[in-house]
C-alpha cells in the first residue's frame, strides 16, 4: 500500500470538503486528488525516480507528495536555506530527479537536474494533464527521503517508506475525525518531518489545511483568528516566539482546540507560559524522530492540565516529560554496556515498532538485530510509563566523573525572568576534564549578570551544577527549525582568544 491510500480514503468520504488554502477560496479534496493524479503524469513522463521540492510552506506541498505517490517515486524535501552547493551535493545524491521549487530558489538550482520546474508551472502541468493510473508500490518502497538537521554530524538522508508512514498515520490518527470546519495551521517547514506528518494526518482526518510561508508570531495568532484555526502543530521555538510575543496577555484564540508542540526539547517555563495564555487549547507533547517517522510519545491535553494545576512536586514534573510512548511502540532505556535498565533510571532510549525506520540513504538500517533504533536520547521512564527525555546523548558533559545533562541546567536558568535562550556546554578544563559554561542571551531591557545567574543556579540545583562560567550571547546557533548547534557553541569557546573570530554571537557584558 502507499500513503496514496489516504487521500484516497478522504476523497471517497468527504470529496467536497476543503483540503487545503483560506477560507475565501480552498481547493477541494477532490481537486486536490485531481492535481496529484495530473503531477503524477507529469513526473513519470519525466522519468522521475526521485522527486525534488525546495520552497516554504504552500499548498504546492501536498500536490507535491501525493503526485509522488501516486507515481511510485520518493518525495524530497530540502531546506531551502540551504547554498546552491549544498542544494547541488544533495540532489546528487539522488536517483533520476526532477526539481521543483519556487520562483525565489531557481537561479541556486540552476542545472542541479535534468528537469527543474517553477512551482507555479508545476501547479499548472498538474492541472492541465491527463490524470495517470497510480503506480502500485510495495509497503517497503521509499515514500520520503528526508535529510536530517545536521546539529552533531552531517546530514544524513532518512528513507521512510511507505510501510512507515502507514502505520504512524493508521496507529495514531482516527480516519474522518475532523469536522466540517475544522482546519489546521501548517507553520512547520516542509523538510521537517512535522512538516510531512501533518500532511499525512490531516488529510486522513479530513481537515482543511492551512499554510504560513514563513513562521512570524503576529501572522501566526492573525492566521489563528482569521481562518478560525482549530489544530495546529509547532517547534518549541516557535512556540516560545508566541508566548513572548504575547507576554502574558491571553491569545483570544477561541476557535484554537489543539496546540501540539515538539521536534526539540522544550523548557517547561515556556510550557507553563503557553498554558496560561492559551487557557481553553489542549496542549500535545508530540515527541518523535525524522527516523521514527513522527511521534512515537504524547502527552496529551489532560495531562498537561492536570500537571499545571498540581502543587504536588512529582505531578507537576509531568510537564517536563513527553508522556507516553503510542501503543504500536515498544520503548526501553539501556545503559552503556547494553544491558536494559528497569524505571526511573537514565540512559539510552531504543524503540522500535512498525513506524521506525531507522534507515539512512546509501547506509542501509541502524537497527540491531531485534529491529531496536537507538534514539540517541537521554531518558528515564517512569513507573507510570511515562518518558522523560534529558537531551542528546552527546551533549552529556562529565564533570569530575559525574555526567551532567545539560538540559537540567538550562531548564533552570530559562525560568530567570533576565534570560531569552540559553546553552550550557562541556569545555576541556585540566582540573575536572570539563567545566560548565552557560551561554546565555538576554531579554530584552534585561541587565541580569553572570553571578546573579549562578546564584540562581546554586539555590536550585546541587552545587556540581553550578555553571563554572557565564557568558552573555547576542544570539545562539539554531538550526532554521531552531534545533540548538552546540557544536558551534563550542568551537567559538574555544576561538575566545581570539574575539575577531568570534563576532557573531560576542556581546558586551
Amino acid at each position: 500500500m502507499s500513503v496514496s491510500l489516504l487521500l484516497s480514503m478522504a476523497t471517497s468520504e468527504y470529496d467536497e470538503r476543503p483540503a487545503v488554502g483560506r477560507l475565501a477560496d480552498p481547493t477541494s479534496y477532490a481537486r486536490l486528488a485531481r492535481l496529484a493524479a495530473g503531477g503524477a503524469a507529469v513526473l513519470l513522463e519525466a522519468g522521475a525516480r526521485t522527486v525534488v521540492f525546495v520552497g516554504v510552506n504552500s499548498p504546492a506541498v501536498p500536490v507535491t507528495l501525493f503526485a509522488s505517490a501516486h507515481a511510485g517515486v520518493a518525495f524530497v524535501p530540502l531546506n531551502y536555506r540551504l547554498s546552491a552547493a549544498a542544494l547541488h551535493q544533495l540532489i546528487g545524491t539522488l536517483d533520476a530527479p526532477v526539481v521543483i521549487a519556487d520562483a525565489a530558489y531557481l537561479e541556486l538550482l540552476d542545472g542541479a537536474a535534468p528537469l527543474v520546474l517553477a512551482a507555479e508551472d508545476w501547479l499548472g502541468r498538474c492541472a492541465a494533464s491527463e490524470p495517470a493510473d497510480e503506480v502500485t508500490v510495495d509497503d517497503d518502497a521509499a515514500a520520503v527521503i528526508l535529510f536530517t538537521s545536521g546539529t552533531t554530524s552531517a546530514p544524513k538522508g532518512v528513507v521512510l517508506r511507505h510501510g512507515n508512514l502507514l502505520a504512524y498515520v493508521l496507529g495514531t490518527v482516527e480516519f474522518g475525525s475532523a469536522g466540517p470546519h475544522d482546519a489546521a495551521l501548517i507553520s512547520v517547514p516542509p523538510y521537517h518531518i512535522a512538516g510531512i506528518g501533518t500532511v499525512l494526518t490531516n488529510v486522513y482526518a479530513g481537515r482543511r489545511m492551512v499554510y504560513l510561508p514563513t513562521f512570524d508570531p503576529e501572522q501566526w495568532l492573525s492566521l489563528v483568528r482569521a481562518e478560525s484555526v482549530t489544530n495546529t502543530m509547532l517547534v518549541p521555538t516557535m512556540l516560545a516566539r508566541i508566548v513572548d510575543h504575547l507576554n502574558g496577555a491571553p491569545a483570544q484564540t477561541p476557535t484554537l482546540r489543539s496546540l501540539a508542540y515538539g521536534g526539540s526539547r522544550t523548557a517547561p517555563s515556556v510550557v507553563e507560559k503557553a498554558l496560561a495564555c492559551f487557557p481553553e487549547t489542549g496542549f500535545v507533547n508530540a515527541y518523535g524522530l525524522t527516523e521514527t517517522s513522527s511521534t512515537i510519545a504524547v502527552l496529551g491535553p489532560d495531562d498537561h492540565r492536570a500537571a499545571f494545576a498540581a502543587t504536588e512536586p512529582g505531578l507537576r514534573r509531568r510537564l517536563a516529560s513527553v508522556g507516553q510512548l503510542v501503543p504500536s511502540i515498544e520503548g526501553q532505556v539501556r545503559d552503556d554496556a547494553g544491558r536494559v535498565l528497569g524505571p526511573n533510571a537514565y540512559g539510552d532510549l531504543w524503540v522500535r515498532g512498525p513506524q521506525v525506520s531507522g534507515e539512512y540513504l546509501g547506509l542501509g538500517p541502524a537497527l540491531d538485530d531485534h529491529g531496536w533504533f537507538p534514539t540517541r536520547d537521554r531518558a528515564m521512564i517512569d513507573d507510570d510509563g511515562y518518558v522523560y527525555i534529558e537531551g542528546r546523548v552527546d551533549d552529556t558533559i562529565i564533570r569530575g566523573g559525574e555526567n551532567i545533562a545539560p538540559a537540567e541546567i538550562e531548564d533552570v536558568l530559562a525560568a530567570h525572568p533576565g534570560v531569552q535562550s540559553v546553552a550550557v556546554v562541556g569545555v576541556p578544563d585540566p582540573q575536572w576534564g570539563e567545566c560548565l559554561t552557560a551561554v546565555v542571551v538576554r531579554r530584552a531591557g534585561a541587565a541580569v549578570t553572570g553571578e546573579e545567574l549562578r546564584s540562581w543556579v546554586r539555590e536550585r540545583l546541587r552545587g556540581s551544577r553550578t555553571p563554572d562560567s557565564v557568558k552573555f550571547w547576542r544570539d545562539l546557533p539554531t538550526t532554521p527549525t531552531g534545533k540548538l548547534i552546540r557544536r558551534e557553541i563550542v568551537s567559538a569557546l574555544a576561538l575566545e582568544e581570539n574575539p575577531s573570530a568570534n563576532t557573531r554571537h560576542a556581546a558586551s557584558t
